[in-house]
């Protein structure tokens, strides 16, 4: 089968477009801003990832607009504050990360919609979710605008700096993080996730 997205993303037989069931796993961006009122908003997005790692940067994709119009909260955010914070879901986390996916009015604080504890961070404004294992606290450097969809939708990716990384103690073993202990929770297509509990080693050839 080969496919045209300029033409069709789910020729027959498919029923939906493939395009992200292939490009898989993708990590949970599960992102704190906050506005410049103080509002905290903290939203997961399905394209998220590190894309350096000196300097250690990370990107998100606030694709489309809020249900009120205009940019989502965590593009406006982070464009008036400079700032945010990538919070790592892991199994534990999976129903409240996606409790905070739901469609909410500007100026509701999600982290609180859901129940989850919000705890400072130590070098910027937006707090980070208590119970994730590990989180990149962030400095904003800039907004890539993309081109647009085909119903005329924006889409962005927001890239920035990771100038604070939090780890729990407990998924540190031997000098390395345990993938088995922290068990992260990974996008894939439809309405599908996967769970990372176990990994193999394979070492490079030179």
């Amino acid at each position: 089968m080969f496919i045209d997205p300029a033409v069709n993303m789910k020729p027959e037989p498919l029923r939906y477009s493939p395009y992200k069931a292939l490009i898989v796993p993708r990590p949970i961006g599960w992102i704190t801003t906050i506005s410049a009122a103080g509002v905290v908003n903290l939203a997961p997005f399905s394209f998220f990832n590190g894309i350096t790692d000196d300097p250690p940067c990370v990107m998100y994709c606030p694709n489309g607009t809020h249900p009120d119009g205009g940019p989502k909260d965590s593009l406006r955010n982070v464009e008036e504050t400079g700032e945010f914070v990538f919070n790592l879901c892991n199994w534990d986390l999976r129903e409240k990360m996606n409790e905070t996916a739901a469609h909410m009015d500007r100026g509701v604080d999600e982290m609180a919609e859901a129940g989850l504890e919000a705890v400072p961070s130590k070098l910027v404004k937006p707090p980070r979710v208590a119970a994730s294992p590990a989180a990149f606290e962030c400095k904003y450097v800039q907004t890539v605008d993309l081109p647009e969809s085909r119903n005329g939708k924006p889409s962005h990716v927001v890239i920035g700096e990771v100038i604070g990384i939090h780890i729990d103690d407990s998924v540190i073993v031997d000098g390395i993080v345990d993938i088995g202990l922290l068990q992260p929770v990974a996008r894939l297509g439809y309405m599908d996730y996967a769970v990372v509990n176990e990994g193999f080693t394979m070492m490079r050839p030179d």
